[in-house]
């Protein structure tokens, strides 16, 4: 059985879909502003935002909201909210920020082929580490939900663009066609099924058996798929299915709905998917000790991966020992966090050269400037190096992150 596979999918019919779509739970944590916006334009019409927890208003009274949440779905259920499209994938086009659109096809992912954890050899994988102590919380959330709402992204490594190109639409009229609030752009579906669903399943499984030869030289079970964004929400969606598995047996949980998850495959290799570096920052430190340390440690006289640093106005360059890795962020962030351990600092995660400039000039600061992440490298790094340190890249802007539209039934 595939990785990615169709589903069963809820869409609301008969109300406003611009109300109804709000962006994903974790955007805009410390701007409650933006929330309180969203919630003044939504009042008591249906909308997802009903349906969701974001993380911005986590402190406040979560125990009867989730409560709420759970209600709230059980009544879009009982009010004939959704119609459900059986045995579907909803193929997505989103226009970006930027203009550029994005491709990507709602479907479910197979739990059983997916593991967060740093060392596994899963086929569906994480691209950054998983913060364990962030999971707990939304468990509290899912359990119990009669729904799921994705917004989730899976990266698939497609250079010929074998899944997607075949969906691509011009004179079709989709599913559901509107802007989205607060400037995320536009977005439009379009139902796949039947006949186009199958040949759809057959590419996929191309996909897969090709991937898998293409990493052979890697010597063990390669990465199919990467979970680009929405990781702890995954993490979260496999925390209560191995919990379901250990009260129902194996047998029993692998027919259950919980065993899969809601997510959006997008590929890798798309025009509009930007990876944007998080640079690194350390403040409150000794900057000379820290970068002759570094020189020391990781450094190596030629050759290698170069960085540039920069602090109290000064910069230069540090060019990394290829022998430590192949991902630039993987090997520093490993010395910087052997290094605050001993030494007085804090690190932060900085988004572009200009502010990592302006906030590096003090001579208790150093920034470090990360190169792209290569499209090309990207899965073989993972495999061959793990999973990413934390806040290696952003996919987009907040704005550009998934809004949730679709939902699936979980229990």
């Amino acid at each position: 059985m595939s990785c990615f596979l169709p589903a069963n999918i809820l869409l609301p019919r008969g109300i406003d879909l611009e109300t109804w779509a709000v962006i994903a739970c974790d955007q805009f944590s410390s701007e409650p502003e933006y929330w309180q916006r969203v919630r003044s334009r939504v009042g008591e019409a249906p909308s997802a935002l009903h349906l969701i927890f974001p993380e911005a208003e986590l402190r406040n009274e979560p125990e009867s909201r989730i409560a709420a949440i759970q209600a709230c779905m059980t009544a879009y259920e009982r009010r004939g909210l959704f119609q459900c499209l059986e045995n579907s994938f909803v193929y997505v086009e989103r226009t970006l920020s930027d203009g550029t659109i994005r491709r990507g096809l709602v479907g479910m992912l197979d739990l059983e082929r997916y593991d967060y954890n740093a060392e596994t050899d899963a086929a569906v994988r994480a691209t950054e580490r998983t913060v364990v102590e962030r999971i707990p919380p939304r468990v509290k959330i899912r359990e119990g939900a009669s729904l799921e709402l994705p917004h989730a992204l899976l990266l698939c490594d497609d250079e010929e663009d074998v899944i997607l190109r075949p969906l691509e639409r011009e004179h079709t009229e989709p599913l559901y066609d509107f802007e989205l609030m607060e400037g995320g752009g536009h977005v439009r579906g379009w139902h796949i099924h039947g006949s186009e669903a199958e040949a759809a399943c057959a590419r996929i499984k191309a996909y897969e058996h090709d991937t898998a030869l293409r990493y052979t030289d890697l010597g063990r079970n390669p990465m199919l798929y990467a979970v680009g964004d929405g990781n702890h929400s995954l993490a979260t969606a496999k925390a209560c299915y191995e919990k379901l598995r250990q009260t129902l047996g194996s047998e029993a949980a692998a027919l259950h709905p919980a065993r899969f998850a809601m997510v959006e495959l997008e590929n890798l290799h798309d025009d509009a998917q930007r990876f944007e570096p998080i640079h690194r920052i350390v403040t409150k430190t000794d900057a000379h000790a820290l970068l002759k340390a570094a020189r020391r440690e990781i450094g190596s006289p030629d050759g290698g991966i170069e960085l540039r640093w920069f602090s109290a106005g000064e910069t230069g360059t540090l060019r990394l020992d290829p022998e430590r890795g192949g991902l630039a962020v993987g090997v520093l962030q490993d010395f910087l966090d052997v290094w605050l351990k001993d030494h007085p600092g804090e690190i932060d995660y900085i988004h572009g050269e200009e502010s990592l400039r302006k906030l590096s000039h003090e001579k208790s600061s150093i920034g470090f400037l990360l190169p792209e992440v290569k499209k090309n490298a990207f899965f073989r790094s993972i495999m061959t190096d793990g999973v990413l340190p934390r806040k290696t890249f952003s996919m987009g802007n907040a704005r550009d992150k998934r809004y949730y539209l679709e939902a699936r039934r979980i229990l």
